[in-house]
């Protein structure tokens, strides 16, 4: 698999010197300055491609061309949104990039309440707990239904056993202050979305309205109509895709469980299925993210791997540890449910030459505080990708696959 790196254009204080140092051969990025909707033009794609190959990288995957929330909803404007849609894969594609990742959900990209969770070395990683996203849906957002919703949660079997998530939430309001309520906003809506070209950016005021403003425009879609739009959107772009050599490759529901009474509908086996047979082009595939997918108890992470290598265009390798009581918190790369080891094995040998990204990583000796994006430490992926690139090299010797890490003689 080709090694990649997610980078936040020239402003990133992780800079394309310091990757290329590391062994990324490739960058994963966006044009994060164009406003949501906007077209991606040819100039300002070249320019930036132009800059990663000036440090000997390729600008491998665009992640992501956003899906704005009215082709997701189907606000009246959608048809002009694909058209522009169509234009800037068409512009990508002439600067020679064909692999497009990008999401279907609503509102929220990816969801955690705890961007700084102790590991027990002393490390921290990102962390979700489902008492304290119950509070600020119940008591924060003030979400109509979502009280009747949470006394009705389920863990999957053999996990939360007991446990009553409604109760604890309610005992959080009861020690909460204006201060923890502010903490617990800019983690789960601004500190995780504003550094992408989403809904919600760093120094929003009143992000809380603009959060219930966008819940309201998915009243009355359900998960079934939200299919209908996704294949309304992937059917509408196919011809372009397939003009074109474009890889659509969607990511998986980060976590893949319902929230905020909003539907989910990348998030299992099943789901995924649905999606590829919907529309049954190449070109219609998948970001294999082992984290999101090892976030969700009832995934065997391995199994969707061998069923879903031929469709899968991109591979996040990251892992996710559930705890018994349902929680989830992203693992070591050697650990967790997601088993790197054996999807290592099984996309060299089913699909070779995918570009694979370690993802999210550990925050670490310092890491805190160097004003890194959520998730997006440098040392902590630096320590991820090494781990990383000793099982391919040993995957790839046990399939007889030779590897030279850029910048060093063999």
């Amino acid at each position: 698999m080709e090694r990649t790196w997610r980078w936040f254009g020239k402003n990133d204080k992780i800079t394309l010197a310091m990757l290329r140092q590391i062994g990324v051969e490739g960058i994963v990025t966006a044009l994060h300055d164009v406003p949501l909707g906007e077209v991606w033009t040819r100039e300002k794609i070249h320019d930036l491609k132009t800059y990663i190959e000036s440090y000997g990288m390729r600008w491998s995957v665009v992640e992501s061309l956003p899906v704005v929330e009215s082709i997701k909803y189907a606000g009246p404007d959608r048809d002009e949104q694909i058209e522009r849609y169509k234009v800037s894969l068409r512009n990508l594609s002439a600067e020679g990039i064909h692999t497009i990742c990008y999401n279907f959900m609503p509102v929220l990209d990816w969801a955690r309440t705890d961007l700084l969770h102790a590991n027990p070395n002393g490390s921290s990683n990102l962390y979700f707990n489902y008492a304290e996203f119950a509070y600020f849906d119940i008591y924060i957002l003030q979400r109509e239904g979502a009280r009747e919703e949470w006394a009705q949660f389920r863990f999957p079997e053999g996990y939360g056993e007991g446990r009553n998530v409604l109760s604890e939430a309610d005992a959080m309001a009861k020690t909460m202050t204006p201060e923890k309520d502010h903490q617990l906003v800019e983690t789960i809506v601004i500190k995780t979305q504003g550094f992408v070209s989403g809904n919600f950016k760093e120094g929003d005021k009143e992000p809380i309205e603009k959060f219930r403003k966008f819940l309201d425009l998915y009243k009355g879609i359900d998960k079934n109509q939200l299919r209908e739009n996704m294949k309304y959107f992937l059917e509408a772009i196919m011809p372009t895709c397939e003009e074109c050599g474009m890889n659509m490759c969607v990511h998986p529901d980060d976590p893949p469980i319902e929230i905020l009474g909003l539907p989910r509908i990348v998030r299992t086996e099943e789901d995924i299925q649905w999606m590829l047979d919907a529309v049954p082009n190449k070109h219609n595939g998948l970001t294999f993210c082992a984290g999101s997918l090892s976030a969700g108890a009832y995934n065997n992470v391995v199994e969707m791997a061998r069923k879903f290598a031929p469709r899968t265009h991109f591979v996040h390798l990251r892992s996710c540890h559930i705890f018994p009581n349902g929680d989830f918190t992203e693992a070591s790369h050697l650990g967790g449910r997601a088993d790197l080891i054996e999807l290592a094995r099984i996309f060299e040998q089913e699909n070779p030459g995918l570009p694979m990204r370690v993802d999210h990583g550990m925050t670490m000796l310092g890491d805190e505080s160097k004003g890194y994006n959520a998730g997006y430490s440098f040392l902590g992926r630096m320590f991820a990708l090494g781990q990383v690139q000793g099982i391919l090299a040993t995957v790839d010797r046990e399939l007889g696959i030779k590897y030279q890490q850029p910048g060093f003689f063999d």
